[in-house]
């Protein structure tokens, strides 16, 4: 593979191709379906007997069953044309950006890939302020080698895909219809390319960052792009780095379909019940909130049946608004309550933060189960909601959605808040303690059972922009320090009991975010119901019923800080 034949090639004509096999397909299909109604059935309804009748109707169903199987291979090739499409599509993407950075430096490239640049002159080296072409030069060489290289790997593949095709037809197994029918199945076997994802090898690696998966999606045309959504739209609708609005339309495509495999999925265990009532619970929400003619818009920035079930649901779009948060919550969250109890509580807070600012629609507020959150249990004594390994895990991903929520934000740079409920707070915290932070201005912490932190200026920003409410009857935020807690949790405020014994302001997940030891700012939020009431008195901060919570987290949210009333620290 040399730069004229990828620079210069139609990638786009193989879908022309590829389409002309679907037409080819379906008008074989409709002629085997003629042939078996008007000929194989009618002979073996005729009342044919006989060694003759015997062999006719044997020869004739032999006929009917190779007129399917040729349906099925006539129907594999397209799919073939489209990967190479695809894949040839992406290479070349990279290779014209790779060249066009050539020409803009300055650099001269040859047919094959290598790169040359002029001579370095004594002024030029003897200049403190002189870049070195030679690095870059290389970067931009191993840019084109690596297109290249990638275009003549997929050629290869699919050139032996349609090879398999070729041969099938020229020895007669192509018009075998069990042979078929097993190749239908499995998709694509080891014969012709195994498992191997074109697509995948033509995309930005797992570990690349949310920055160079967004570059990468822009170099693409939009008709790429569209393609891509439409044929993949399980490899985009997750992907930190890729826009909003066409995470919304992959993970649109994608969401009936997962509807329809837990459905027919059988025996389902507990959990792929919860993820089936999570799936509906979304589309039930997405088709109420599309129907409202009013703001918000609504987007579904990720659905998945990874673990206990995924959902990221916005009111508003992070890419284009002013302020935007993405809220993650804690103990007992299923992925109903992305499309229930937590898409509420978003919207709330999108109501909250416009009120304050006026209602001009440029806000975002998301809903983020973008990680297994704990549940109650018999365990709970030793559970997850004692440790904090799911908080980690989970803080891994948040930070990189919210990196991705930098990333693909148009325009200057917007308002971006991290907002953390319960063990969603302990995750805000583990993520903002990774290494690089979380590129957030502002963090809010409720109903927080300590975050893993001593101190506000551990979560990596500046402490007068960590935000604390608690309640003074919400058991969560007097969870006793491991010292005190003795047996475990069920001893104590779960069971019932507030209060200390060690140190008033260390709780299970370290100090106190509302103590003054801590160091953030706490704001006013309503006291609680009743002793009793332990289940309003954690849920309520984003909602009526908390007091003053929900229009300080909209000034905060809003970029208010002096609108937001505040609390005497504990």
């Amino acid at each position: 593979m040399d730069i004229p034949t990828l620079r210069d090639a139609k990638p786009g004509d193989l879908i022309t191709a590829a389409n002309a096999y679907s037409t080819l397909q379906d008008s074989f299909g409709k002629h085997a379906e003629t042939w078996k109604d008007g000929v194989d059935t009618r002979v073996k309804n005729s009342g044919w007997t006989g060694d003759a009748g015997g062999q006719a109707q044997q020869s004739l169903t032999q006929t009917t069953a190779k007129l399917s199987a040729a349906q099925i291979e006539l129907g594999m090739i397209g799919p073939v044309l489209k990967d190479g499409s695809e894949a040839f599509l992406l290479a070349q993407s990279k290779l014209l950006d790779a060249l066009a950075d050539a020409k803009a430096g300055g650099f001269t490239v040859d047919d094959d890939g290598g790169v040359s640049w002029p001579p370095t002159s004594a002024a030029e080296r003897h200049d403190p302020d002189f870049k070195d072409p030679s690095s870059e030069g290389k970067a931009i060489s191993k840019r084109i080698n690596d297109a290249l290289n990638e275009a003549a790997h997929a050629d290869q593949v699919i050139a032996e895909r349609l090879r398999h095709y070729t041969d099938a037809a020229k020895n007669g197994t192509g018009l075998d219809l069990g042979t078929a029918t097993m190749e239908l199945t499995s998709k694509i076997t080891n014969v012709f390319g195994g498992d191997e994802d074109l697509i995948d090898t033509a995309m930005p690696p797992a570990n690349a960052s949310p920055t160079e998966v967004n570059s990468w999606w822009n170099g693409l045309t939009a008709d790429e792009q569209k393609r891509l959504i439409q044929e993949h739209p399980d490899k985009f609708g997750n992907r930190d780095g890729i826009p909003v609005a066409a995470r919304d339309q992959a993970n649109r495509i994608m969401l009936p379909r997962l509807i329809k495999q837990y459905e027919e999925k059988n025996p389902k265990d507990d959990w792929d019940q919860k993820k089936l009532d999570g799936f509906k619970a979304i589309e039930k929400r997405i088709a109420e909130e599309d129907k409202d003619p009013g703001p918000p818009p609504v987007y579904l920035v990720g659905v998945s049946d990874e673990g206990q079930g995924r959902g990221i649901i916005s009111f508003g779009n992070p890419d284009t608004a002013k302020n935007t948060t993405a809220y993650v919550p804690g103990l007992t969250t299923v992925l109903s309550d992305v499309g229930d109890s937590g898409a509420g509580s978003a919207k709330e807070v999108w109501k909250s933060t416009e009120a304050g600012n006026g209602n001009k629609g440029d806000t975002a507020s998301m809903m983020w189960l973008g990680y297994d959150a704990p549940q109650l249990g018999a365990n709970l004594e030793t559970g997850d909601v004692t440790l904090k390994d799911r908080a980690e895990k989970g803080g891994e991903s948040y930070q990189r959605f919210m990196q991705g929520m930098r990333a693909t934000h148009e325009g200057s740079p917007g308002h971006l808040v991290a907002l953390g409920h319960s063990y969603g707070s302990l995750t805000v915290g583990q993520a903002a303690q990774r290494d690089g932070g979380i590129p957030v201005d502002d963090i809010i912490l409720i109903g927080s059972p300590g975050v893993g932190a001593e101190k506000a200026s551990d979560l990596k920003i500046d402490p007068k922009h960590v935000w604390v409410g608690a309640a003074m009857l919400d058991p969560v935020t007097h969870m006793p320090s491991k010292a005190e807690a003795g047996g475990g949790l069920i001893a104590g405020p779960i069971g019932g009991a507030v209060g200390h014994v060690v140190d008033p302001h260390q709780l299970w997940h370290g100090q106190d975010p509302a103590s003054e030891d801590f160091g953030a700012q706490r704001f006013a939020v309503h006291p609680g119901h009743d002793l009793a009431d332990q289940f309003n008195n954690h849920s309520d901060y984003m909602n009526s019923n908390g007091g003053p919570s929900l229009g300080n987290i909209g000034a905060i949210v809003g970029g208010h800080p002096e609108k937001v009333v505040h609390d005497d620290h504990r």
